[in-house]
Parts: structure tokens; sequence; C-alpha cells
């Protein structure tokens, strides 16, 4: 275990928030993608006057489960639950599982245990970035799905029944999370609507006109929305969700599902930026929130200098931005915003950006090119 402090020794005592951050490095390419992602935020906090920042390693993973027979050792979860914040990076090897054949996932039980109910899962895509679509003049793609990150499909993991015949697993939406789901997808919308980066418009993606569970998270959505008299509601069904995130994503605001359904399309949302190795995400509770890259630890390629750093370094970003605004320190707000347009002015220019995105540069490369244009 390490620990890493932004406070410096030779300035003296420097009056500003300190944060402790737990970190998970993963599994595979993890470690490779989270040390130029620590040494960003290492670098942001020792020059800001503002905050500090307190980055402490944990031991959890496939790798670590293999060695100990433990994915999530208790003192790693109680750590991440003092903390203030979780990073965490790509978790999970094809071959380790546990005994029952579902695969190691330490960032699941941290979504259960800490009632992170809101996988947040933003789609942008800046000028010059490289995406499959062509979009229109006058058009940008900027929209966020939430996907609820606590039961839906996922409920039962690990303890659904398997007999030579039969298969089943339980579909669960509980009136208390969705309500708060709902809550959070309105609250992000209006704060979007106020910054000018959207209409003000949430979308509840289901399939209630086949699905009674789905019928009643509508419904719960609907009577959320009285709530929220300036800002648009409105539904679409998951099938036409994934047709018009690639026919017109630039209509979309925020969009809110049920956790399978945004496990699906926030892979979909992935591509329409360019792949997974920029793809950012967040599971957001009422207390306590992990910020992980949306792809997986390709181990076929650990230890090569191949892996992109995009998604590590821009859920960094939203950590900060995440914790300016709940602890209302606006110079992480603003050091999340700068550090995001950096990524993007990094991939927009081209020259510095891993194979997936069309360079040959590496992975320290590409974190040391975002570090320069800080």
């Amino acid at each position: 275990m390490y620990t890493l402090s932004t406070k410096d020794e030779k300035l003296g005592p420097i009056m500003s928030r300190n944060f402790d951050i737990a970190v998970f490095e993963g599994d595979g390419i993890g470690p490779e993608i989270t040390q130029p992602a620590v040494a960003i935020l290492q670098k942001l906090a020792d020059s800001a006057a503002g905050y500090d920042l307190t980055l402490t390693a944990h031991p959890a993973g496939a790798a670590h489960y293999a060695k100990t027979g433990e994915s999530l050792p208790q003192a790693s979860l109680d750590a991440a639950g003092q903390a203030d914040a979780i990073l965490l990076s790509a978790m999970g090897l094809p071959d380790v599982r546990y005994d029952d054949g579902t695969e190691i996932s330490p960032q699941i039980d941290l979504r259960k245990a800490f009632n992170l109910f809101a996988g947040v899962r933003p789609v942008r895509v800046a000028a010059g970035q490289r995406t499959p679509l062509k979009i229109p003049d006058g058009r940008e793609i900027d929209f966020v799905l939430i996907r609820e990150s606590t039961e839906g499909l996922f409920y039962s993991q690990g303890t659904g029944t398997v007999t030579q015949d039969d298969a089943r697993e339980t579909l669960r939406i509980t009136r208390d999370v969705s309500e708060k789901l709902f809550r959070f997808a309105f609250q992000l919308a209006t704060d979007r609507k106020a910054r000018g980066l959207g209409p003000g418009r949430v979308t509840c993606v289901d399939k209630a006109n086949v699905f009674r569970a789905f019928a009643f998270f509508r419904s719960i959505f609907d009577a959320e929305a009285k709530a929220y008299p300036d800002l648009i509601a409105d539904h679409a069904y998951v099938d036409a969700t994934a047709l018009w995130m690639v026919q017109k994503p630039w209509d979309f605001d925020v969009l809110v599902t049920e956790n399978m359904f945004g496990d699906i399309l926030s892979d979909l949302g992935a591509g329409l930026m360019g792949g997974l190795g920029v793809a950012p995400s967040a599971d957001i509770g009422l207390e306590q929130a992990v910020f992980q890259p949306c792809h997986g630890s390709a181990p076929d390629i650990a230890g090569q200098g191949k892996a992109n750093p995009m998604a590590m370094i821009l859920s960094a970003a939203m950590m900060l931005e995440w914790l300016g605004l709940k602890h209302e320190v606006p110079e992480m707000c603003g050091d999340g915003a700068r550090l995001r347009a950096a990524v993007e002015g990094v991939m927009a220019e081209g020259k510095t950006v891993t194979a997936d995105l069309g360079g040959q540069a590496s992975t320290a490369e590409t974190g040391a090119a975002v570090m320069a244009a800080l």
C-alpha cells in the first residue's frame, strides 16, 4: 500500500481543505492507467490554494483474490467508507472467478455497500474528437446517461437459481431507490440547464409497454417530475433509445434508466465517443461516490504501455467536480473542468494519443501530454 500526499513541507502550512481519496489500482492495465491520473491529481492539488489531496492505495480485485481469497478486504472497504471519494481503476480478470463462475467485481460490491444508486455516464464528443458518426453542422453530442446501479436485473447477482432445465434471475425495482434516482436526474438536468449545457430535459428509458416492473418505474418518474415544472420530462422505450443514440444523439440531455439497460446503453454511448478508452463514469450515492473508467482490465495488453489512460483521467476530473460541488470548493470545480478540457485538447490534436485513437503514444506519453496541456 502506498500513500501520496500533496502537502509540500517546504511551503509550510497551507490554509486549505484536505480530501482523502481511496485509490484502487485494479487489475490488468489498471495500475498503468492509475499512475498518470494520480500524478495529475497530485500536480493540480500541489498548485491549488483552496484544497489538498491525500491519495491512498488499498488492495482489491481479481489478482488480490487469486493470492488471498479476498476480492475486497474488510480493511479496504472500511477505508473506502471513511474517504471523501473513491478513485477506482479497471477491475477483474477473465480467468479469475468465484466458485459459481461469476467474475470478481469489487466495483459492484462498493455500489451495494454504499448505496451508490446513480451511475453517471457522460457522453460528450468535443470538437475534433474521433467518432463513428457524422455530426451535422451546428449540432453537438453532450448528454448524460444515469443508470440505477444497485438493483434492477443486477439485484440477484450471485444468488440466481439454476437447475438442469431452468435458470432464473430477479429484477427488482423499489420506490425508495427510484425516487432518489429520479430526484438526482432532475437536479442534474436543472444544473446543466443553468450552465447552458442542455435544455433541461429528462427522459425515462424503460420497457413499460411489456413489463409491469417498468410501468411501476415510469409511474414513479412521472410523480417525481411534478416537482420540476420548469423541466421537460418525457419517456422512451429502451430499443428506440438505442436507435436514436445512433441517429440523433444530439437531441438528448439527461437519460435515466434501470441497471441492465443502463449498462448496455452506456457502452453504446462510449462507442459514440470513440471507444471505451475515453469513457469515464461515476457511481454516486447520498454520501459516497466511486469514479472509474467504463472499460475493463484488458489483460491482453497489460504491461505493454498501450492502454489509453483518458477514461481514467476523465473520471478523476469528474471526481474533482463532484467534490467541489459537494463541499463548495470552486477551485476544485474549476480544476475538474480544466482537466477535462486538457484531455479533449490532446485528443483533438491527435499527436499524442494511444493506438485505439489512431496514434502511437504510450500510456505514459499520453498522460504526460495531458499534464503538459494543463
